[in-house]
């Protein structure tokens, strides 16, 4: 079974009146897409702006009610679900936005964002890391020591220093507002995290630097990725399979170098000439 079933879903959005009164034609944002994640996968979504992959990604996480279709995460129906059902899923799906700023809150330390997630959940830290001693200490005090101990585990897992925490988000630059991003995602242990175009609001040389962070960060936590972009170079990159998505649909899914080397459709093969090479090493 795939980690997430994705059958006929659908966005439809009904077309805006003229100024005559006259309805426009509907827009059809995703048009009956089906595909599957594979758990410990990365599939890359690309497409150029407009094709409706971010659409899909918060659909998926039901972040927008689709207009029909089913996803399916690890066995569950994501849209039949409500209530506590719901607020499980939404602890194991995660996403990752395209602008590193106006994601986080200016008003919050980055301590505070980043354990936001635990509070909103009710959790006191999660297995995997490690809790100072509190021994004495009252239960607002404990709680606070935990958060604090987590938050410092999550900045050294996406390369930040401990003192970033007691910082606001406008004293950081693009690339380190978006690693702040990457540790809200990772604080309650999702099994799948939609990257919505992570680098795309950043120079090239700080956005090599994130790719291959987030994949670190799967090795690491075990995660599995849907990966939108409309760069092609950076898809192949970190890219599992890909899949390429043209007007609502999908046009062509396949392995990543069945998708790279030996593109079938025209619109793939104009998606690798049109953009650049992104340099990954480190």
């Amino acid at each position: 079974m795939a980690l997430v079933e994705i059958r006929n879903l659908s966005k439809v959005y009904p077309g805006s009146r003229t100024m005559l009164g006259r309805e426009g034609p509907e827009v059809r944002a995703v048009d009956d897409v089906s595909l599957d994640i594979q758990a410990g996968e990365t599939l890359g979504l690309v497409g150029e702006s407009g094709s409706g992959k971010s659409t899909l990604g918060r659909l998926i996480l039901r972040l927008i009610e689709p207009t029909y279709g089913s996803v399916r995460f690890d066995g569950r129906d994501v849209l039949a679900a409500s209530g506590s059902e719901l607020r499980q899923l939404r602890r194991q799906m995660q996403i990752i936005f395209q602008d590193p700023f106006g994601s986080l809150d200016p008003r919050m330390k980055v301590e505070e964002i980043v354990v936001e997630p635990l509070r909103i959940h009710g959790l006191n830290g999660l297995a995997g890391f490690n809790a100072p001693a509190t021994s004495g200490w009252t239960g607002p005090e404990r709680r606070r020591s935990r958060y604090r101990s987590y938050a410092a585990q999550l900045m050294k897992a996406v390369g930040l220093e401990e003192s970033a925490l007691r910082r606001y988000p406008h004293e950081f630059s693009g690339g380190q507002r978006q690693r702040i991003g990457i540790a809200r995602a990772l604080a309650l242990r999702p099994k799948f995290i939609v990257a919505d175009e992570p680098v795309s609001a950043l120079d090239v040389s700080v956005g090599a630097q994130i790719v291959n962070l987030l994949k670190d960060l799967q090795r690491d936590f075990g995660l599995t990725y849907l990966f939108i972009s409309h760069s092609m170079p950076v898809v192949r990159y970190l890219a599992t399979r890909i899949a390429v998505m043209y007007r609502g649909k999908i046009v062509e899914i396949g392995s990543t170098e069945e998708i790279t080397i030996r593109p079938r459709e025209d619109y793939t093969k104009k998606l690798l000439a049109a953009t650049p090479e992104l340099e990954v090493a480190r």
